[in-house]
């Protein structure tokens, strides 16, 4: 939503700003420019993307336009989840994990927080990692050294989407003047008309170089940007489980290894200290109940 509130205040400036100073907004139509410089910024994309990758971005941007933000409630149900998980253990011993990491759709530590059931990255690192955790016998040094394998890998794949995007951005401007030349040689064939004529085709030219920068600066770039914060708020995520995980694998108590995954939540998502300690109890009670 806030996507597509700030593309309208971009784009209601920018042509506002044009019609408040007398233009006219026929003159910025021009559907050759357009072709020339979404159809070779779309072609660039797909010959330096492998097809894996063009697909992320198309569903990233889906996520961007439709998708809820990450929030507090996010961290909150994971560390919930990670409880759940870590208290089990503690009382039954890690073997018990198998049911539930091995089918978390039919897991009721699952089920119970929809947004971590269908937040398929961190399903799939909790659910792994316990795997790996239950079917060796691993020092914590080790533990965490695979997990951070994993957040690593993570990482170098998601971050190819917005790195791909934010290139297409760079290059837009570059597209815009390929517009504008290809304009200009078409106003060479036409010195011999009156000059309301050479006019409206040199500003036709020049719209190309104003749709490459607009594209660029106002469009393609932020919505790179907002792709990139996208996957560090995953890997900010992952951190926590991992940092949960890890004090749990150094013997830690539940309670304790919760406490070092609230550290790792990023300053504004992170609940209080008590405000912990009352979810845990609240849960606690619900699970009893």
């Amino acid at each position: 939503m806030f996507a597509i509130i700030g593309l309208v205040v971009v784009m209601g400036s920018v042509i506002g700003g044009y019609m408040f100073a007398g233009g006219n907004l026929h003159v910025l139509w021009q559907p050759a420019e357009v072709i020339i410089i979404m159809g070779s910024g779309i072609g660039s994309l797909i010959v330096a993307s492998p097809m894996k990758v063009n697909v992320t971005i198309a569903k990233n941007l889906l996520v961007v336009f439709t998708g809820k933000p990450k929030g507090k409630a996010d961290y909150t149900d994971i560390l919930l989840v990670l409880f759940d998980l870590l208290s089990l253990a503690r009382r039954e011993g890690v073997i018990a994990l198998e049911a539930h990491v091995n089918k978390p759709d039919g897991s009721t530590i699952f089920t119970n927080r929809p947004t971590v059931l269908k937040n398929h990255h961190i399903l799939d690192f909790i659910c792994d990692n316990f795997k790996a955790y239950t079917a060796a016998s691993m020092e914590p040094h080790e533990f965490e050294a695979l997990m951070d394998i994993d957040i690593d890998s993570h990482h170098a794949d998601a971050v190819q989407a917005p790195t791909n995007l934010n290139r297409l951005a760079d290059a837009f401007p570059a597209l815009g003047i390929v517009a504008a030349v290809m304009g200009v040689v078409l106003t060479m064939g036409k010195l011999s008309e009156p000059p309301e004529v050479l006019g409206h085709s040199i500003g036709a030219a020049l719209v190309g170089t104003f749709l490459g920068v607009l594209l660029s600066y106002g469009i393609a770039g932020p919505l790179a940007a907002i792709m990139a914060t996208q996957v560090e708020e995953t890997g900010s995520q992952l951190n926590v489980v991992k940092a949960a995980m890890n004090a749990f694998a150094m013997g830690w108590p539940p309670a304790m290894a919760l406490e070092s995954a609230r550290r790792a939540i990023p300053a504004h998502d992170r609940p209080g200290f008590d405000e912990l300690e009352q979810m845990l109890r609240d849960s606690k009670k619900a699970g009893s109940a």
